[in-house]
Parts: C-alpha cells; structure tokens; sequence
C-alpha cells in the first residue's frame, strides 16, 4: 500500500480521490485550503490534513509527521474560469506559484516521489470541432488556461532538468454530488427558486464531454504507475459529447416539482467569456491502459438532482 499525499484534498475532486484511494487501503494526508475537522477529514478517507498555502515550508513539516509520500496528486489550484477571469492573479498564485513550491520541495526533499499533476481542457482552448487529442496544440485563451498550461510546463522543465516523474492529467467537465458551482448548481438554482422559465447563457448547442467524480477519482487511481520524466500527458474524457441543452433537459427531466410542472428553458445566444464552443476529449490513450468509464451522464445526472433536493443547495 502507497503512502498518498494530496493537495487540494478539501476540494470537491480531492475527497472523492481520498475516499477511494482509502478504500484501497492507501495511507492519505492532504494539504491546502480550508478548516476540516479531523472526523470529517477522516470521513473522507485522509488522516492528516494541514490547513495551510502550498509551500515548502508547509511540506517540509508534513513530511516530519507523516513521511515522504510515495505519490503525490496536484489538485490545488484554481478551478474556475469566472473566478480566474474575475481575479487572474489570485488564480496565478493558486496555480502557478504553488506548483512551483510543490516541484522545488520534490526536488530538495523528495526526488523518488511520484507526481500526478491535475490539469483542464482549458489548456486546448477554443476552435475545436471534434474530439481533442493529448497531441493537440495548446492555445488557452483564458487566464484559467494559461495558468494551468504554466503549471505543465513548469512539470517538464522540473523532469527534464531534474528527472522528476510526472503525469499531467487533464480534465473535462467533472460534475457529481458535491459540485457547489457551474452550470449543474446554478441550473438546479433556478429549478428550486421556481417560475415558468430558466434562463442560461449561450446557445444551448456548446458540447461538452461530463465526467462523473467518482469515474474520475477511479481516473486518476489508474495513472498511479504511469509517472515518468517523459511527462505522459492523458486526457481524462470520456469522448461522447453532450450539448448543453440536452443536459438543461434531463436536469429538468429529474427535477421533481410538487405540481409536476417543467418550466421551459431559454439560451441567451451570448457566450460566457473565456468559453469555448466544444471541449471533447480524445480518450483513446486513457483507454488503452485498460480504464473504462462506468457512470453515464443521465444517470449522473439524476443522482446529481437527488442530492441537490436533499440538501437544499446546502454544503454536503
């Protein structure tokens, strides 16, 4: 069994991979943002975590406590277009700044552990009219996606210089309980404030590739091995792309109303900023190490509208 560090382990990605890194019986601490108790932390599978920036500092004392890890995921950072474009350098230190405290900790202290990188799609940018391949060139066009292709490169100079063994994973449009944001929150917002109309931006035709969280902690799980100063770049997408509407549709399908009514659903025509028009992965190379998504969309869906109603849109 590994000994797993994780940072960004409070965010809504991080639980979901403690939990089933736990489940395996690997040992998993966290670090980054956030006042977790040590029973919900435990909850979630992580039995160290530190409040704390991502520094070498910080690291240096977890590792006093808990050892060297033999694998870190790299989840913190920033996690929004609108937040990166409201506050772009808040999301450069988040981003940016902490990979680089992270790689020269590794560096210094920890040169045989194991770095899973987590990266977005953001890093292909806009323009894309099919499924997108790991060998695409990146052209972000939002401070989001620039950051996190900083944050690659960062990766490989670090491996090609010092040998470091790195995995970038890049992901798609990762929704599940739990998801506090985006359209999925907003849209089951608007479900619960009632009236006959919901309006979203766009044209409803923008496609998507939705990741369920639980297939992609399972993701990320498989990419355990695959760390090498190459810097192996996998996309972690199913390929089948959802237009927007059509999950308006289904959101709306399993939304249950005490009068059983549906209200109709608008699109603006005005795109979002910093959106592009299609993010679909190519997920042949993910799929050639044997991993195979389990949770379609509709039934994501349906258990995403379970949770939301349990919860009144409160924190889970």
């Amino acid at each position: 069994m590994a000994s797993i560090l994780i940072t960004g382990a409070h965010g809504f990605i991080g639980k979901y991979l403690a939990r089933h890194l736990a489940a395996q019986q690997h040992t998993v601490c966290g670090v980054g943002h956030g006042t977790w108790p040590e029973s919900e932390a435990r909850r979630w599978g992580v039995q160290r975590w530190m409040n704390s920036e991502l520094t070498i500092a910080a690291l240096r004392v977890l590792q006093r406590e808990t050892g060297t890890p033999d694998i870190v995921y790299h989840l913190a950072g920033g996690s929004s277009v609108g937040a990166a474009i409201g506050q772009p350098r808040e999301d450069f230190f988040r981003t940016v700044v902490s990979t680089a405290e992270l790689l020269e900790w590794l560096r210094l202290e920890a040169r045989q552990t194991r770095l899973v990188a987590i990266s977005s799609a953001a890093v292909y940018g806009a323009g894309h009219t099919g499924p997108i391949s790991e060998t695409a060139t990146p052209t972000p066009f939002s401070p989001y996606g620039h950051h996190k292709l900083m944050m690659e490169q960062l990766c490989r100079s670090y491996a090609s210089t010092y040998g470091q063994a790195v995995t970038v994973a890049r992901l798609f449009s990762v929704y599940g309980p739990g998801l506090q944001k985006q359209l999925l929150w907003d849209f089951c917002a608007k479900l619960a404030a009632g009236g006959d109309t919901v309006q979203l931006g766009g044209t409803g035709e923008e496609l998507r590739d939705w990741t369920h969280v639980q297939d992609i902690a399972r993701a990320l799980c498989s990419l355990a091995d695959t760390p090498s100063s190459d810097v192996p770049i996998y996309n972690l997408g199913t390929g089948i792309a959802t237009p927007v509407r059509a999950i308006a549709t289904m959101l709306t399908r399993h939304w249950t109303d005490p009068e059983n009514r549906r209200p109709a659903v608008a699109f603006s025509g005005q795109s979002r900023s910093g959106d592009p028009f299609s993010l679909v992965a190519n997920g042949e190379r993910l799929a050639a190490t044997g991993f195979r998504w389990q949770i379609e969309v509709a039934k994501g869906l349906a258990q995403y509208v379970d949770w939301y109603r349990e919860h009144g849109g409160m924190t889970s």
